[in-house]
């Protein structure tokens, strides 16, 4: 950093004004048009909007080279489009998902909260194993138990970690990651993935406890 960059930086700091992150700036569009689909979209639209969402993001990365945010994030819209595409044709999306969550984890784990970890455990867990897909229930536990210790108190480290936990009949281990999910603080400008996260927690955690009434 040059000298007036770094008097400016300064400048900033002590004043109390936070320099925009140019990259923070570039994934709202990405993060918000994410959150409208998943939480707002009939689901029959998911498949064609998610894949124009990915292409978005994949520009994204290509002009950040360096980064691991746009990594994360186009990991998480390939994760999401091969979902609402189901079926074998959804591994193809899957592999490259887990290829970009894999390089953003080897640029930087702790980015976004560890937000990759938690993406590529839940993939993990998600996709079908051998010999059909590369779904690894160990690796799944371990990617989601990282990522829990890095952002310990995250809605979605927890909801994540208590949805794997629940679908292996850990049901008790389950709500406190589930509770601790619920708890969690709100996100500045996630209003909306948070809500709908929040909905899907608290559905979960009913359902948990029907499972576990006598």
């Amino acid at each position: 950093m040059n000298r007036h960059a770094l008097l400016v930086t300064l400048l900033f700091t002590l004043s109390g004004i936070t320099l925009a992150d140019p990259i923070e700036d570039a994934l709202r569009p990405i993060q918000d048009e994410w959150a409208i689909i998943k939480y707002r979209t009939p689901e029959k639209q998911h498949e064609a909007r998610y894949h124009a969402l990915a292409q978005q993001a994949h520009k994204l990365t290509l002009a950040h080279p360096d980064a691991a945010a746009p990594l994360i994030w186009e990991g998480i819209v390939l994760s999401s489009e091969a979902g609402a595409k189901g079926g074998l044709g959804a591994l193809a999306l899957a592999k490259v998902a887990r290829e970009r969550l894999e390089h953003a984890i080897q640029r930087d784990e702790r980015a976004l909260k560890g937000s990759a970890l938690t993406s590529l455990g839940t993939l993990y867990a998600k996709v079908p194993g051998w010999p059909i897909g590369f779904g690894d229930n160990k690796k799944a536990d371990a990617l989601l138990q990282k990522a829990v210790a890095i952002n310990p108190d995250g809605i979605d480290s927890n909801f994540f970690r208590g949805e794997y936990l629940h679908e292996h009949e850990r049901h008790n281990e389950a709500l406190k990651h589930l509770e601790t999910a619920l708890r969690a603080p709100a996100r500045p400008g996630r209003e909306l993935a948070d809500n709908g996260r929040r909905q899907e927690i608290q559905t979960l955690i009913t359902k948990i406890r029907k499972e576990l009434e006598p």
